[in-house]
């Protein structure tokens, strides 16, 4: 059926009326929207007037004028009544029809209230940059698309950590003034020097436990990229060993419908270049050396639990890798073909974003 925006209006032309047709192609053939109203329009008259004359000559005379005009009145007459004669359903159809134009046009004014206003240039958000909290630079980002431009330069990066450098910190030397002229990764490096510059970052990092309240989940199907292990010096005259797994995150796909990203302008990409931006490091820390084979390297982690040890006193840790990972929603018939990691007993369980102070370093970074 089709949509009522998509009928096709009948153009009315003035030879196809005469005196005894005005009727039928008046009303039978015209358009919908007319023959609703009950109304004939002006230039509908006229022509109708027009052709009376044509027809009657110029001596015509003023009762078959009148009669005619009179005829064309009635039959309208008759349409009104007829329109008020609709069925209940029919009107309360119009009756919505005309609310949801109504709502549609206050929903345009509004967009177009909206969308007045003032741009401002680029200038003018990078001196107001200057004044903003780092944990307040995804919200001045989202205030426009100027806003974000400035916080994609290089300009933005260097001032941020400037106002917030001290000489007495310890900073490692990739975190130096001197390293913060190279414009590659450097986002990357303010954020991480933040960590050690800023107070309320660097109090959430000391304030994290040795072992996480819940078993983290975002480590599940990411793939295992480095695997280390090493002597750590703790409060036990037993050495303690450290071992490292760092995992690439997947991807994550973004739903159909949802709009284009925005991508950062081409001169400023070495800015936000980051190889650790998808990494994790997970360090658990042992109170006596496990062997472990070192081929779980380019493997898949699909399970991954934090449970207590057999003696009751500490943490087991048992990972369980494939060789591809698993899609979501099915389960695998079983463990046949995996490689399997455990770590008893464990002293303490890491969980390391690529900002986090105690995470590798790369050249860049």
């Amino acid at each position: 059926m089709p949509k009522k925006g998509n009928r096709k209006r009948l153009k009315f032309r003035a030879g196809d009326v005469c005196s005894e047709s005005v009727s039928v192609a008046d009303f039978a053939n015209a358009d919908p929207a007319v023959v609703k109203s009950g109304r004939v329009k002006k230039a509908v008259a006229n022509a109708i007037e027009k052709q009376v004359k044509l027809l009657c000559g110029l001596e015509a005379s003023q009762s078959q004028l009148q009669e005619v005009l009179s005829s064309v009145a009635n039959a309208t007459d008759d349409n009104l009544e007829s329109s008020d004669d609709l069925d209940p359903e029919e009107e309360e159809g119009n009756n919505q029809t005309k609310e949801a134009l109504k709502k549609k046009n206050k929903r345009r004014k509004a967009s177009s209230e909206s969308s007045s206003g003032l741009e401002y240039p680029v200038d003018i958000w990078l001196v107001l940059s200057s004044y903003i909290r780092p944990e307040d630079v995804c919200r001045f980002a989202l205030i426009c698309r100027n806003a974000w431009t400035v916080t994609c330069t290089a300009a933005f990066w260097f001032r941020l950590y400037k106002r917030h450098y001290r000489r007495d910190a310890d900073l490692p030397f990739r975190l130096q003034p001197d390293c913060m002229s190279w414009t590659r990764c450097l986002r990357a490096r303010v954020i991480r020097s933040l960590f050690h510059l800023y107070e309320p970052y660097s109090s959430r990092v000391s304030l994290s436990p040795a072992l996480p309240e819940s078993t983290p989940t975002s480590l599940l199907n990411s793939k295992c990229l480095l695997f280390c292990f090493h002597k750590v010096a703790g409060t036990r005259p037993e050495p303690m060993w450290e071992f490292n797994f760092k995992f690439l995150k997947q991807q994550v796909h973004c739903k159909n419908g949802s709009g284009p990203a925005l991508r950062t302008p081409r001169q400023y990409e070495d800015v936000h270049a980051n190889p650790d931006s998808d990494c994790y490091m997970l360090q658990v820390t042992t109170l006596n050396f496990i062997f472990t084979a070192q081929e779980v390297m380019g493997m898949t982690l699909t399970q991954f639990t934090i449970n207590v040890s057999t003696d009751m006193r500490h943490h087991r840790v048992r990972l369980l890798f494939q060789d591809s990972p698993q899609q979501r929603g099915r389960r695998r018939g079983g463990e046949q073909g995996a490689t399997q990691v455990v770590l008893d007993p464990v002293h303490s369980v890491k969980l390391l974003d690529w900002w986090h102070p105690q995470y590798p370093s790369s050249p860049y970074t």
